[in-house]
């Protein structure tokens, strides 16, 4: 967008195409299925088609060109769930992220460079789809169909999930449960006697008693017991994983994988159970947890997040200068005005 100065209009309107190529492409692989039976990652996948779409429109492509950038991209297209292993979570924002970044950038100025390629990745001999489709008794399971299904008439980027909460996703239920009880009834932590949350089994695994905070389960509640909310910096903090405090918190809280909620993935449910001293017992089944297309954050609570992650390193004036801008991002005359507010100092 900068090198090739697009308005703010310009600029949504390559996020929007993104969103729609790179999510399509990984439907077309057979959505979240397809992590599970290639070992790849989706996340990956559709990263580095999203970022080359969206360079690719902010370049002003036209169609000999896309279908050029679509061949580099592919070209380009890496990631593995072994990601999940790693215990910083360093290696996941390399793949979710950074890698299909630069790979869509690099497949653009290739293509702007005047690169040319195979003009028909998705079909032909050893196209796409060969190379990376699941397949099940050696037929491949994809459904080349979706690439284009309901493309410029179902805009994916308004079917998007938000994270409400900097934790790891199957936690994100759960503290939604605590938000609700505390607007039913006010209470402090040590009014709590026992806490229980029931998820899918797969989630279970993945967030029972971690050694990284943000994907702990008990930790996050054990933190949202104490401070009333989890903020960034409170869910990365690895030396409260030790805090007495937060210790005498944790030991409150059960964790069980339910088959109920397995019967629904890969929906993220959670059943919230809460018992007082007094007796008193509340429950929670979030169905649709907060900051999905189902139940989407508001604008407010949008702004709050991005203020909680931006202020720490951009400092105050200039998270909310930043926020303004990006607010009103189709009247910019140019998307490098946004380069200043994101740099520090």
């Amino acid at each position: 967008g900068e090198l090739v100065d697009v308005s703010g209009e310009h600029f949504l309107r390559a996020v929007v195409l993104g969103y729609d190529v790179g999510t399509r492409v990984t439907m077309s692989l057979g959505g979240p299925a397809y992590q599970a039976l290639t070992h790849r990652s989706n996340h990956a996948t559709a990263g580095i088609f999203c970022a080359a779409a969206a360079a690719g429109c902010a370049a002003g492509f036209l169609e000999r060109e896309m279908r050029f950038l679509l061949d580099y991209t592919a070209q380009q297209a890496a990631g593995f769930a072994v990601w999940g292993r790693d215990v910083d979570h360093i290696e996941k924002a390399f793949v979710f992220g950074g890698k299909p970044a630069a790979g869509g950038v690099t497949a653009a100025l290739l293509v702007r460079g005047g690169w040319t390629g195979v003009d028909d990745i998705f079909s032909g001999q050893d196209n796409f789809f060969d190379a990376f489709a699941p397949r099940e008794g050696g037929a491949l399971k994809a459904d080349p169909a979706k690439l284009a299904e309901g493309l410029g008439e179902r805009y994916e980027i308004v079917r998007t999930n938000i994270k409400k909460w900097s934790v790891g996703s199957p936690i994100q239920a759960t503290l939604d449960a605590f938000e609700l009880f505390r607007a039913k009834r006010p209470f402090r932590a040590d009014d709590v006697e026992r806490v229980v949350v029931r998820m899918a089994s797969d989630e279970f695994r993945t967030v029972n008693s971690r050694e990284m905070p943000d994907i702990s389960l008990q930790h996050m509640v054990a933190v949202m017991l104490v401070d009333g909310t989890v903020s960034f910096a409170a869910a990365h903090d690895s030396a409260r994983m030790k805090d007495p405090q937060i210790l005498a918190q944790r030991a409150k809280v059960e964790l069980h994988a339910d088959a109920r909620i397995d019967a629904v993935r890969p929906r993220r449910e959670s059943i919230v159970e809460i018992t007082f001293r007094d007796g008193t017992r509340m429950e929670e089944w979030i169905k649709d947890v907060r900051g999905t297309a189902e139940n989407p954050m508001t604008r407010e609570e949008v702004v709050a997040k991005a203020r909680d992650l931006m202020v720490p390193v951009l400092g105050r004036e200039k998270a909310g200068k930043l926020i303004e801008t990006v607010l009103r991002l189709e009247a910019l005359g140019s998307v490098r005005e946004l380069r200043p507010l994101l740099q520090r100092g």
